[in-house]
This record gives C-alpha cells, sequence and structure tokens, in this order.
C-alpha cells in the first residue's frame, strides 16, 4: 500500500485556513497511530471484519436516500449535542429510514472517535460511511477494521494521483468511496482519479460559508453514470426536491438532525415533509 501520508504536504491555498489547522493535527495524530498499531497488525485484524454493505447500492434503492449523520460538534457550530450516545442515535436513524449513517471519527474539532465508529457498527444494518480527514493509507485500512463500510475522500487535500491510489486501495478491501468536491477544479480531479460516487459539499471547507448554489452549479458538470450526493446546508424538504431536480440522489444531513430533541425523529419529520412535497409537486 502507498505510504501517502509520510511525505504528505498541504496545498498552499489551504495553509492559514481551518482545514489547514485541522490537518496540521491531523498528520501528528497518524503518527501516533502508526507507532501505537503497526498497519500490519491492522491487516491481520481485516481478517475478522465484518462483511461490507454496499453505500451505493442503498443509495440507489432509496428516494429520497438519506445519509444521516452522527456527530458531536463542528468548528463552525460547537457542540451539537450535550447528550451524545452515538448507538442510540444510529438505532434511531435506522428505525427512521436511513439509507445510511456517516460518523464523523474526527477527534479535536468534531469530538469524533474511531470507538464511535465501531460501536454503531455491532448495532446498525444499514452502510456506515467514515467522515474524517484522511489523507494516508493507513486510514483506510483503520476504517475498514473499525467497521467502515465506505469511506470520504476530500478532493481540495489531495492530488489527482494520492486521490486515485487511495480509491483503488479501498477498492482492493471491498469499500466504496464518497469523494467530496466543491468546485470545477476538484470534480475534475475526482473523475480523474475514478471517482464513482462524488459528494458535493455546499460547505466551502476554506471559510466554512454554505450554499446550496454549489450543488446547483456543479450538478450540470456530473456524468450520468455517478451517483451524486449533496452534503451541508439541507435544512427543508424543498431543498431535497429542488436538489432532486438537478440530479441528486443522495443527501448527507447532520446539524438539523443533531440539535433536534429527537435525531430520528427530525429525520422521519423530513422524510414525510418530502413524501408531501412530492405527492404535492405530482
Amino acid at each position: 500500500m502507498a505510504n501517502i501520508g509520510s511525505s504528505y504536504r498541504l496545498p498552499e491555498d489551504l495553509k492559514g485556513s481551518i482545514l489547514g489547522e485541522i490537518m496540521e493535527i491531523k498528520l501528528l495524530e497518524i503518527a501516533a497511530a502508526k507507532q501505537k498499531l503497526p498497519a500490519s497488525s491492522l491487516r491481520k485484524a481485516l481478517e475478522r471484519a465484518e462483511p461490507v454493505r454496499s453505500l451505493k447500492g442503498s443509495l440507489l434503492r432509496r428516494a429520497p436516500a438519506i445519509i444521516a449523520e452522527i456527530k458531536k460538534a463542528s468548528p463552525s457550530a460547537g457542540i451539537l449535542r450535550e447528550d451524545f450516545n452515538p448507538v442510540q442515535i444510529a438505532r434511531e436513524y435506522q428505525k427512521s429510514g436511513a439509507a445510511a449513517l456517516s460518523v464523523i471519527t474526527e477527534v479535536h474539532h468534531f469530538k469524533g472517535s474511531l470507538e464511535n465508529l465501531a460501536a454503531v457498527r455491532w448495532s446498525s444494518r444499514v452502510p456506515l460511511l467514515r467522515k474524517d480527514f484522511l489523507v494516508d493509507s493507513y486510514q483506510i485500512l483503520e476504517s475498514r477494521c473499525s467497521g467502515a463500510d465506505a469511506v470520504l475522500l476530500i478532493a481540495a487535500l489531495l492530488d489527482a494521483g494520492s486521490l486515485a491510489k487511495l480509491i483503488e486501495e479501498a477498492g482492493a478491501l471491498g469499500m466504496e468511496v464518497l469523494v467530496e468536491v466543491h468546485d470545477e477544479q476538484e470534480l475534475k480531479r475526482a473523475l480523474a482519479a475514478g471517482a464513482t460516487l462524488i459528494g458535493v459539499n455546499n460547505r466551502d471547507l476554506r471559510t466554512f460559508e454554505v450554499s446550496l448554489d454549489v450543488c446547483i452549479k456543479l450538478a450540470p458538470l456530473l456524468p450520468k453514470t455517478l451517483v451524486p450526493v449533496a452534503e451541508s446546508g439541507i435544512r427543508q424538504a424543498e431543498d431535497i426536491h429542488k436538489l432532486t431536480a438537478a440530479g441528486y440522489r443522495g443527501f448527507l444531513i447532520g446539524e438539523l438532525f443533531m440539535k433536534a430533541p429527537s435525531p430520528g425523529a427530525a429525520l422521519s419529520e423530513l422524510l414525510s415533509a418530502c413524501a408531501r412535497t412530492i405527492k404535492k409537486a405530482s
């Protein structure tokens, strides 16, 4: 496996940004994790890994297909949920009709962990997406060992060659990859790297500003063979209806649910509102 992280260099345009600050800490974490648990040990643990569930398949079977996110905090919003129980939240989401679950594992800014991912794996039946700042082959291995069925790769962090290598390595482990883009250049890089699942993030990771116009602008550029996912800033059924009309098949939603008294009830309400919107439009 390629050892991208050992020689990783942050893109110049990200230096001094929130994402740049996150990555400085992340690279130290990767180095420490390799010392504590070598990649050779992770490869042995793969023998006990559960079979992979298909994220793409689950997204194609549902309409709308909601990837419901589990996260305690974010750099822009702070603590989202004090009574944070990832297993309980996962059960609520699953019962309420989530197509998949996104589990944020970044420790310092999002208050997540790989332990949360592993715990959710044992209590869920839908595909799990590990959402973090992944730039190293080691992280792909630990994702599989911790129960992820798919991983998120951020195009802004990786050149085309590194992105292609990580997509290939994830595929060799049976996992799918959701490649996140924010603009046309990142989309071109993702497509050149062989991405088949594209997540268009309405949030600019350099400034953390959000606009649904990002998804609308990039929609005509997405090949019909892809499964496109809209991320961030989705608040209501009308947003999903608008994005569905633009061609999106999946919708990754976190803060809307995590701030609600019951995340599962909030998901149910949104899906019911979507059904009413569709019926009204027809």
